[in-house]
């Protein structure tokens, strides 16, 4: 199964590292960590703040400059109106008298206040916002504890000794609890992996994620004018997204689109997608819907490296309802700041790193390069290097930019300063494709547990659940009632091809937990203690 992340590889060669644990793979399925020693170091995510690459740094910038027009038209039309406020009745009659006798004075302010609106108004994005999300959650008897998983696997036949021993040391070690979900048809023995099963479990997931969703919202499904759906291995035709069409009778001039093939951070594209949509159509809602497929996608083989997302891909998805209508701004939980992407398929290493293919026996599984950690390190410091001059605070960036300059032009032993992102972000969803990434950025950059805590009980709850993993995160956030008017939330996710993306959001309120959320009724449990 494609794998959406870069967590640490496991080979048949290698020992499974205890405090490692499991890492994300690419286009839906995830990678579990290693034994890392000295002559393995290359294989762990590299500590990528340490070196900067100045063309993203000049690439951040050049988001930045895109709308300095707007930036720079914004002060000068407040100190205008400040100016007017301050101008008394006798002021106002010279004015007029000196503007009735001076007709290029008038067709210059005339023309540069036209001319300057004009702009303004074209240039200016329009706002999107986020009104409200669900999460589905799959009926109790689909959970997958340990000891059942591995009596299944056993049962099945398909695997020899030592494969089943290798699945049971990633379940152990992965940071997976006893109440994750797997679909039906791999409850049965042996499992019935058919293309109607399939079905079956998108519509589970997709309509019980949708059904919430109209219920908290009140918006009716006609009143939809866009919707994106992404699922990275199940792309049957009709595609997704017109099954939700015809399910909920979607109205005949809707802008519909179905995302495959693009892994666990399908969930950002799709959103990055649907806010260019809302930026051409006004006065409409989008709905994006993300999720992954398992019941035709787990592998059935012994090549361990293909086997590593049997182990952590679990049942889960998310709808998500966007809008650019200013009269939802009152309601809306958050506003869309920054959508981020990075794309390193053009290198052939990044490209091949998380790979679908068949086994020497004919059996399809994914494949996961042992430069996996490697690659992602390299998308996620490209991506934050681009991000870093949208959000971080100029204090930051100049003590960044001084020692760049030390560094290039003095004293090259000097290692550039870290920013500190926590100063620009208050909240932190990273994808929960695995500990091993988890553990890597919480050192990489520099967060406290609180920070990573979201990501750590989302994979421990629910596993991974491919691009919706990150909607989870941010339900716990709300669950635990932490989201705050006026925060910052940053998600960010990774995917086969290789890509790393990331999003930024701003809340308009003090959110509170959604009806019907995810962790309604265990969220007082959490946080547990994981082993080590």
């Amino acid at each position: 199964m494609d794998g959406g992340g870069g967590g640490g590889v496991s080979h048949p060669n290698l020992k499974t590292d205890r405090a490692s644990g499991g890492g994300v793979g690419g286009d839906g399925g995830p990678a579990v960590g290693v034994q890392i020693n000295q002559r393995h170091s290359h294989r762990r995510l590299p500590d990528f703040l340490q070196s900067v690459n100045l063309k993203y740094v000049k690439l951040g910038y050049h988001y930045l400059i895109s709308h300095l027009l707007t930036l720079c038209l914004i002060p000068v039309m407040i100190i205008i109106l400040i100016e007017a406020s301050q101008m008394n009745p006798n002021d106002i009659r010279q004015l007029w008298v000196h503007l009735q006798y001076n007709l290029v004075s008038v067709i210059v302010c005339s023309t540069v206040l036209v001319f300057g609106s004009t702009v303004y108004i074209m240039t200016r994005p329009k706002p999107v916002y986020l009104v409200d999300y669900s999460c589905y959650r799959a009926p109790d008897h689909l959970k997958a504890p340990y000891e059942r998983f591995m009596k299944h696997s056993r049962l099945t036949g398909d695997f020899d000794e030592s494969s089943l021993e290798f699945q049971r040391k990633i379940l152990e070690r992965s940071g997976l609890g006893e109440e994750t979900y797997v679909p039906e048809a791999m409850h049965f023995v042996p499992p019935r992996p058919s293309m109607a099963a399939a079905r079956e479990e998108a519509e589970q997931v997709m309509y019980g994620a949708l059904d919430n969703l109209f219920s908290s919202t009140g918006v009716k499904p006609k009143d939809i004018g866009i919707l994106v759906v992404n699922c990275s291995l199940f792309n049957p035709t009709p595609s997704l997204s017109s099954m939700i069409v015809n399910k909920y009778k979607l109205r005949g001039n809707i802008r519909s689109f179905n995302l495959g093939g693009m892994g666990c951070s399908a969930g950002v594209i799709a959103i990055d997608l649907a806010k260019d949509m809302l930026q051409v159509h006004r006065n409409t809602y989008a709905v994006v819907v993300s999720t992954e497929n398992i019941t035709q996608n787990w592998y059935f083989g012994n090549k361990k490296s293909m086997l590593i997302p049997n182990c952590l891909f679990r049942v889960g998805g998310s709808a998500v309802l966007l809008s650019n209508k200013s009269i939802d701004k009152r309601r809306a939980k958050y506003k869309l700041v920054h959508v981020v992407r990075t794309h390193r398929g053009a290198d052939e290493k990044a490209f091949r790193c998380v790979y679908q293919e068949q086994d020497a026996a004919g059996k399809t599984g994914v494949s996961l390069s042992k430069d996996l950690m490697a690659i992602a390190g390299g998308a996620l410091k490209t991506n934050i290097t681009t991000l870093g001059p949208l959000v971080l605070p100029i204090s930051e960036q100049l003590l960044f930019f001084c020692t760049l300059i030390i560094k290039k032009f003095f004293n090259n032993n000097i290692k550039p300063y870290i920013p500190d992102f926590k100063l620009a972000f208050d909240h932190f969803c990273i994808h929960a494709g695995g500990r091993a990434v988890i553990d890597e950025l919480e050192k990489n950059l520099q967060l406290y547990p609180t920070h990573v805590e979201a990501s750590r009980m989302t994979l421990h709850r629910f596993g991974n659940t491919s691009s919706s993993s990150i909607w989870y995160e941010l339900a716990y956030i709300e669950a635990k009632g932490r989201m705050k008017k006026g925060q910052r939330v940053w998600q960010i996710a990774f995917g086969s091809g290789f890509k790393c993306n990331s999003a930024v959001w701003k809340a308009l309120r003090n959110v509170k937990s959604s009806q019907n959320g995810p962790w309604d009724d265990c969220i007082d449990k959490y946080p547990v203690e994981l082993l080590s």
